[in-house]
C-alpha cells in the first residue's frame, strides 16, 4: 500500500470501536474550545465580513463547513498543535459538526471524526515541518486544511479505504500553500482558510463520484519539487493520538508571542512592578523572532495578535483585556506604548533545542532592585500545563459571555460540553452557535 492508502484506510478506519475515555475527554474539552472561539470570531471585523459574504449563498454545504471553519480560525483563540504548526481544531472541529448536522451523523461518529481529523491534519504538518516552514511563508493550517476536511468528510460520509485515499489524493491536489502578508478587517486569508475547507469537501465528494486522485503523490517529487521538502513517512504513519497533544490558548494571541507573555505575568506575580521596569529583553528562537518583533497597525488586528511587545504591555496594564478576540484600537495608551519601547527580541540559538516541541521564550527584566529573568517553555493549556474541564469552561465564559450574554452563553457551553455524548448534541451545538454568530453579525 502507499503510504496514502494506508491513510486513507486510516481516515475511514481508526477508532472504529470508539474513543478511549481519556481520549473522548480531550475531544470534548477541545469542542468546547473551538465553539467558543468560534462564535466569539462573530465579533470582529473580519469575522463579520465573512459573514456578510457568505450570507450570498445561504444553506449550502459546502459554504457553511468554508464560513463555520474560517470563523474558528481566524479568532485565534483555537487551539495549536505545536509540533505540526498547525492549529487542527477550527478545522476539524467546525467541519464534523457542520456535515454531522447536515447528514444526521450521532456523537459517537462525529467524536470518531474528530479524533481522525486532529491525527492526520498533525501527522501532514509533523511530515512536512510545519514550525519551519511557516518561516518561508508556508501556512501549514492552510496548506492542510483540504486533506484534513476530506479525512473527516470520508468518515462522515461513509467512504470505503479506497475512495477516501483519492479523496486525500484530490484535497493535496487543491491545496495552496499560502496567502501572502494580509492586513484589514476584510483580508482574504480567512476567505481562503474557509475556502480550503470547502476544498476538501469538494475533494471528498468528488472521490464518492468516482474521481480519482494520485495515490503516490508522498513517495513521488511532487512535494519536494512544488514545495521544497521531503515528507517525512514516519511522521505521516505516527500513530500518537494529536488531542492529547494539543495545546488550549490561554487567551488570545499568536502562539508565538505567550511564552514572552506568559514569563512576564509570573514576574509581576512575584511582585515586580511593570511601571519600574526600565527594560526588557525576550529571547525567542531565531525562526519566529522576526514574526513576532513589531509594533502594531492601528485597525490592523492582526499586527496586535503578533507583537509580542504589545501582548507584553497588555499583559502588564490591561491583563483581562487579552482573552478579547477584538483586540484593536486607535490609538495606544501612554502607557502602553511607553512599556512597549522597552522591549527588544532577540534570537538565541539556545532555545532551538526546545523547538518546536515548545515554542519557549526567556524573558530579562531590570527593575531598580536588579534584574529579573524567567525562562518559560510550557504556557498554560499546553499538554505539560493542561488546562481541565473547568478551565477550559471558564475560558469559554470568558470568551463568550462579554459578547452574547449570560444566557445565550450558559446554553452553548451546556451544549459544547454535552455535544459528545447524545446523539442530538452536534446538530444542537451547530445551532446554538449558529445563532450567537448570527446575533452577533447583527450588533453594531
Amino acid at each position: 500500500m502507499t503510504l496514502l492508502e494506508r491513510l486513507g484506510a486510516y481516515a475511514v478506519g481508526g477508532y472504529r470501536e470508539g474513543l478511549p475515555g481519556p481520549l473522548h475527554e480531550a475531544a470534548r474539552l477541545h469542542v468546547v474550545d473551538t465553539a467558543g472561539a468560534w462564535i466569539a470570531a462573530g465579533a470582529t471585523p473580519e469575522g463579520r465580513a465573512l459573514l456578510r459574504f457568505e450570507s450570498r449563498d445561504p444553506g449550502r454545504l459546502p459554504a457553511r463547513v468554508a464560513l463555520h471553519c474560517a470563523l474558528a480560525r481566524l479568532s485565534e483563540v483555537d487551539d495549536i498543535h505545536l509540533a505540526s504548526g498547525t492549529t487542527p481544531g477550527a478545522i476539524v472541529i467546525p467541519a464534523a459538526l457542520t456535515l454531522a448536522g447536515e447528514l444526521g451523523a450521532g456523537s459517537a461518529a462525529v467524536a470518531e471524526a474528530i479524533a481522525v481529523g486532529y491525527d492526520l491534519m498533525t501527522r501532514l504538518g509533523a511530515a512536512l515541518n510545519g514550525p519551519a516552514i511557516l518561516t518561508r511563508g508556508i501556512w501549514p493550517t492552510y496548506l492542510a486544511a483540504p486533506f484534513t476536511v476530506a479525512a473527516v468528510a470520508s468518515r462522515l460520509l461513509g467512504l470505503t479505504e479506497k475512495q477516501a485515499a483519492h479523496a486525500l489524493a484530490v484535497a493535496l491536489a487543491l491545496s495552496s500553500p499560502g496567502v501572502g502578508r494580509h492586513s484589514g478587517a476584510s483580508m482574504s486569508r480567512w476567505l481562503a482558510i474557509g475556502n480550503a475547507a470547502r476544498s476538501g469537501l469538494t475533494a471528498a465528494l468528488a472521490a464518492r463520484s468516482g474521481f480519482t486522485g494520485d495515490p503516490q503523490i508522498f513517495e513521488g517529487e511532487f512535494f519536494p519539487s512544488v514545495y521544497g521538502v521531503s515528507p517525512d513517512s514516519a511522521a505521516l504513519l505516527d500513530e500518537r493520538s494529536a488531542l492529547s497533544e494539543t495545546s488550549f490558548k490561554p487567551w488570545c494571541a499568536a502562539m508565538q508571542t505567550m511564552a514572552a507573555t506568559q514569563a512576564l505575568r509570573e514576574i509581576i506575580e512575584e511582585g515586580a512592578s511593570p511601571a519600574e521596569m526600565s527594560s526588557l529583553v525576550v529571547a525567542v528562537p531565531h525562526p519566529y523572532q522576526r514574526m513576532i518583533d513589531h509594533g502594531v497597525a492601528p485597525g490592523e488586528r492582526t499586527s496586535y495578535l503578533t507583537s509580542v511587545s504589545y501582548q507584553m504591555a497588555l499583559a502588564a496594564f490591561e491583563p483581562d483585556a487579552s482573552i478579547d478576540v477584538r483586540q484593536v484600537r486607535d490609538d495606544l495608551p501612554r502607557e502602553i506604548a511607553q512599556f512597549m519601547a522597552k522591549i527588544s527580541v532577540v534570537p538565541d540559538e539556545d532555545l532551538l533545542r526546545h523547538f518546536p516541541q515548545s515554542w519557549p521564550a526567556l524573558l530579562l527584566a531590570e527593575t531598580p532592585r536588579g534584574g529579573r529573568g524567567r525562562l518559560v517553555l510550557h504556557v498554560p493549556g499546553d499538554p505539560e500545563r493542561p488546562f481541565d474541564e473547568f478551565q477550559v469552561a471558564a475560558k469559554f465564559w470568558r470568551v463568550t459571555e462579554p459578547l452574547i450574554g449570560e444566557p445565550a452563553a450558559e446554553n452553548a457551553l451546556r451544549l459544547s460540553l454535552t455535544a459528545l455524548d447524545e446523539d442530538s448534541g452536534p446538530g444542537a451545538l451547530l445551532e446554538a452557535v449558529d445563532r450567537a454568530v448570527a446575533a452577533l453579525s447583527r450588533t453594531d
